[in-house]
């Protein structure tokens, strides 16, 4: 959130020094800056590091942050959550796309961008091409005949499932940070007979690995698999971790108990969990009034009768429907915290997009699979597949997050003549879509954008025999809880082995690492992240483990969010508890000052003047994680339960 009533230049960002105090100027930091490549010798692998170095680093106070880029973004992901931290109290900070990044190649004119970002023709770029979609016989060539103007991501579709190496690339990173500190150039001690000599190493030099959502599990998991003590503690946000199923772990939250599977499911579980039933839910009357529901009731009705007329509803009204679907999310292990903030994410397409973009990256399903029948593309007048021009495909190396629809335009008016002629009884669109979308390749109506898509019968029920053909992929069985045959069989073997290949263990050999958590997560529920994650540690290091977690109440996955009305008054930044982490855990590593224990930290809402005016947010509105927290708001594992706080 970048508005000053949201905290913004007062609690955090990057006129905020260290001390709480604001800075002169714009904040900018000069240093140099240092990028990479690791690969396995394919080129295609291509994983971008970066290294950062201020010039006001202290050999004698070293300190380098890792920092990984959140979601599938780009290797400057990180910069605003971790890297301002870490570069304004002097600290170098290593930077990696863990092997997603904005690798974007487009299928039409065959060009890539390249680790700086610029597009060019793929066999120019050669080994420089950040990803090209891989091929066999010429399968490309088939592909875009039948599917023109398509678009593939690297993460989606390089076809290595990027996420089990997550914490390897991490790793990879902060060797190279090391490689570059010890240049002659910067802080290597060059000998008489010319040769170099280390000045710094992780003996002298302090190792945070940092990161929020992806970043964060991949900071995780880089603990876990660190076996050169290259990191010495780890401080994360909302991290998108996904532990090792410990069945016998109870997780409690007042009169609510969790059992696995309603808590560690995969990622991919829960999403094409929501996926098939979120707009279904939209339409409950208490979610009237929830922010940015804006999906068209219309089609969220076609939805609910769809599921209705398969069996997945056995509801008869719209109301009980939209209950019944809500059941079945919350019933999941998804918290009810996260109800009113679901529809806003639907309506960005964010469980559509990770759905898809997962189901084919954990398969290792290339872009001419056309697995489920989706793909990307541009869109033109008639929201089915278009070319971009240069400049927008260009522009996606700034922009876009890696995962599409990606970056949210405004409907032409063309687009929405278009829209209106084929349903006049939708209603003016008023969300975005993506400059890439998805597109269900096999809608009725011709390939077209994934929200609008029509079944052979012309019902517009959001491309549901793809939402479905995902949850199968997903849990092995059919909509009669029939275990999958045939080629789906396979498919989800696939998957399934890419989704137990990103699991972590729980183990971080006894080093001190810091979790906080926003309790309404719509996106990464802390019942399948984090709250599993820390149950499973605490059983594998026993009285080893050094983790601390800390759930903020009335905080969520998408700060930014909070910068809208609807937002503004009901949550508060959960960023400004990173910070806290990442300051508690420097102290904790250079003055041996204790970590507090795992807490819940009582954040109040905003909320509003008499005049309703939100006001502005302020210290009381987010306390401090505190060392003696109170019996209530400790949070216990003990015996094989986790105790957590109403």
């Amino acid at each position: 959130d970048l508005t000053p009533d949201g905290g913004y230049g007062r609690f955090y960002g990057p006129g905020v020094l260290p001390d709480g105090s604001q800075a002169e100027g714009d904040g900018m930091i000069a240093g140099k800056e240092y990028l990479a490549y690791t690969d396995d010798g394919t080129g295609q692998e291509n994983v971008a590091l970066v290294v950062q170095i201020p010039n006001t680093f202290d050999p004698e106070n070293a300190c380098i942050v890792a920092a990984p880029s959140s979601g599938s973004r780009g290797v400057y992901g990180a910069i605003g959550v971790v890297g301002e931290w870490a570069l304004k109290r002097g600290f170098a900070v290593a930077y990696t796309d863990k092997g997603t990044g904005i690798g974007v190649h487009d299928l039409d004119t065959d060009t890539v961008n390249t680790l700086t970002g610029e597009r060019m023709d793929r066999k120019a770029a050669g080994p420089d091409t950040h990803f090209a979609a891989p091929e066999e016989d010429g399968e490309l060539d088939a592909y875009r005949w039948q599917y023109p103007h398509r678009i593939a991501f690297k993460h989606a579709h390089s076809r290595r499932n990027p996420e089990k190496d997550w914490g390897q690339y991490v790793l990879a990173s902060l060797r190279f940070a090391f490689h570059v500190l010890n240049l002659p150039e910067n802080y290597g001690r060059t000998e008489e007979n010319a040769e170099t000599v280390a000045t710094l190493s992780p003996e002298n030099t302090l190792v945070i690995a940092s990161g929020i959502s992806n970043g964060g599990s991949a900071a995780i998991r880089a603990a876990e698999q660190d076996t050169e003590g290259l990191i010495h503690g780890v401080a994360v946000s909302e991290p998108n971790v996904n532990p090792v199923p410990d069945e016998s772990l109870v997780i409690q939250q007042g009169e609510w108990s969790w059992r696995f599977p309603d808590h560690s499911r995969s990622l991919l579980d829960y999403q094409t969990l929501l996926n098939l039933y979120q707009p279904v839910a939209n339409l409950a009357p208490e979610m009237a009034a929830a922010p940015f529901n804006l999906v068209d009731r219309v089609l969220c009705e076609h939805r609910s009768r769809a599921l209705a007329d398969r069996g997945l509803l056995s509801a008869t009204t719209l109301p009980d429907q939209a209950a019944e679907a809500r059941k079945i999310i919350n019933d999941a292990g998804l918290l009810e915290e996260q109800n009113l903030l679901q529809p806003s994410h639907y309506g960005f397409s964010i469980s559509q997009g990770i759905a898809v973009t997962y189901a084919a990256a954990y398969g290792r399903f290339g872009v001419t699979d056309n697995l489920c029948g989706y793909s990307f593309a541009g869109l033109d007048d008639r929201l089915q597949p278009g070319p971009l021009t240069p400049a927008r495909l260009a522009g996606l190396f700034v922009s876009a997050s890696g995962i599409p629809p990606t970056p949210p335009v405004p409907l032409t008016p063309a687009q929405m003549e278009s829209l209106r002629a084929f349903n006049p009884a939708l209603s003016p669109p008023t969300l975005p879509v993506g400059l890439v979308e998805i597109i269900s390749n096999d809608a009725g109506d011709g390939p077209g954008i994934n929200r609008y898509s029509a079944d052979v019968a012309g019902v517009q029920d959001m491309n549901l025999t793809g939402a479905l053909r995902l949850r199968r992929l997903a849990t092995g069985k059919d909509e009669a809880g029939n275990p999958l045959t045939g080629d789906e069989l396979a498919q989800h073997r696939r998957v399934r082995e890419g989704m137990e290949a990103v699991r972590a263990t729980g183990s971080l050999a006894g080093r001190p690492a810091l979790i906080v958590h926003g309790r309404a997560d719509a996106i990464l529920p802390p019942n399948h992240t984090s709250r599993a994650y820390f149950g499973l540690n605490r059983k594998v290091e026993g009285a080893d483990s050094r983790l601390q977690y800390y759930e903020v109440p009335h905080a969520h996955h998408m700060d930014a969010f909070n910068a809208f009305p609807g937002f503004n008054a009901l949550f508060v930044p959960l960023h400004v508890y990173l910070v806290q982490a990442l300051d508690l855990l420097y102290a904790h590593l250079r003055d041996e000052t204790p970590l507090p224990p795992s807490q819940v930290v009582r954040t109040r809402p905003r909320g509003m003047d008499p005049d309703g005016n939100v006001l502005p947010l302020t210290s009381d509105h987010i306390p401090p994680i505190v060392s003696e927290p109170g019996a209530d708001d400790r949070i216990v594992y003990r015996e094989g339960t986790l105790r957590i706080p109403d």
